[in-house]
């Protein structure tokens, strides 16, 4: 289970409501003497009826409001720009309280619109394809920070008549590795996927990882959402250039964490993220070793051309060489699609995501970071 938020003091001091997910507030208010359901009541007017003045929770005793009204805020980041791309896609440039910046995109589609959401500022595992990694990495976004993305996105979305789009889908796929900021994102997916705030479907709810084993295996009990795996590579000298964390957890021991993830997750598909990098990992050989590699799992593999990144030097495959890799897989019954680019004309794709993080840390993954996961 995920790390508990002490609740015995944090009323003599303010906090955020929207760092606690249900069971986390029903603890809070067990501790100070209130019956648990005052939990589900806040969430209710919180998140249901959009009510954040707490003397308009007339279920609540005035004792109450008055103790939450002194203590409790509603904090979320600031939206400090907007870009609309030719395609639909929407980007926001989030501002935090301590000055980073975290973007968000939003992908519309025919019947479905998929938020992109980050979980850090910045990052460290230093992935040699992903802007995200170039900026550095600051620190671990809160819970509130990362549900705020959503708040704040829909909030947007719904004021624009011109756009008449919901949130359908989160793919934990924007800045950042999820898995090593683990308590606020298990939080914040957790009240994604809870009837009494956002209510998605654990199916709409993806994380993707670079592949940090021990964690992808506390995931499965703590918040089964759908898993997403940056795999990139078919053999392990290749992807310990691509992805770094693979020198600590190679691929073998990788898949078998993903067939773990599948077996104990209903309908528990794993997806591949499969970046097409020109001369690098698109010949029929790697194809063939990715079929291999993944048989018999169910999965499927999204297959995505490389965006274009000031300063990193890979180029995309050819369409040519995508589509035998891909007619490659289908013959092999993996189900296999191409991504197709959105947002690149306002840097939104994959693999583009920046912001700006203060007091950097160096840019690189250490054994100290990974080995703080259990």
């Amino acid at each position: 289970m995920t790390k508990s938020i002490a609740a015995n003091s944090v009323f003599d001091k303010p906090w955020n409501f929207y760092d606690f997910d249900r069971e986390s507030l029903e603890n809070l208010f067990t501790t100070i003497q209130e019956p648990s359901f005052r939990a589900r009541q806040l969430m209710k007017w919180i998140y249901h009826r959009r009510v954040t003045d707490i003397e308009c929770m007339t279920n609540l005793s005035m004792a109450l409001r008055s103790r939450l009204r002194s203590s409790v805020s509603f904090d979320l980041p600031s939206i400090k720009w907007h870009q609309a791309s030719s395609d639909g896609t929407q980007k926001w440039l989030l501002e935090l309280l301590d000055g980073n910046t975290i973007e968000t995109v939003f992908i519309p589609e025919d019947k479905r619109g998929t938020l992109c959401v980050s979980s850090q500022a910045g990052c460290a595992l230093n992935c040699a394809f992903c802007a995200t990694g170039l900026q550095g990495f600051s620190r671990n976004l809160s819970a509130s920070e990362i549900i705020g993305q959503v708040l704040l996105s829909q909030a947007a979305l719904d004021s624009d008549r011109a756009v008449m789009h919901k949130i359908t889908n989160v793919v934990m796929m924007g800045m950042g590795e999820p898995l090593l900021n683990y308590d606020a994102v298990v939080r914040a997916m957790r009240l994604m996927t809870d009837d009494l705030s956002l209510g998605l479907s654990r199916r709409r709810v993806t994380l993707s990882t670079a592949g940090l084993v021990p964690a992808i295996n506390r995931l499965s009990s703590d918040c089964r959402v759908s898993l997403a795996v940056s795999l990139h590579a078919t053999d392990d000298d290749l992807r310990n250039q691509l992805v770094p964390i693979n020198k600590k957890y190679p691929i073998a021991m990788l898949i078998e964490a993903c067939r773990r993830y599948s077996s104990r997750t209903v309908g528990g598909q794993v997806t591949f993220e499969y970046i097409m990098l020109d001369g690098i990992n698109d010949s029929r050989k790697h194809a063939l070793q990715l079929c291999s590699l993944i048989g018999g799992l169910s999965s499927k593999v999204n297959l995505i051309p490389f965006n274009e990144v000031q300063g990193i030097r890979y180029r995309s495959s050819s369409q040519k060489n995508i589509d035998a890799f891909r007619n490659t897989l289908l013959n092999a019954n993996i189900m296999t699609i191409t991504r197709r680019t959105r947002g690149s004309d306002i840097d939104a794709a994959c693999g583009q995501l920046a912001g700006t993080t203060k007091r950097r840390s160096e840019r690189r993954i250490t054994v100290d970071v990974v080995d703080n996961i259990k």
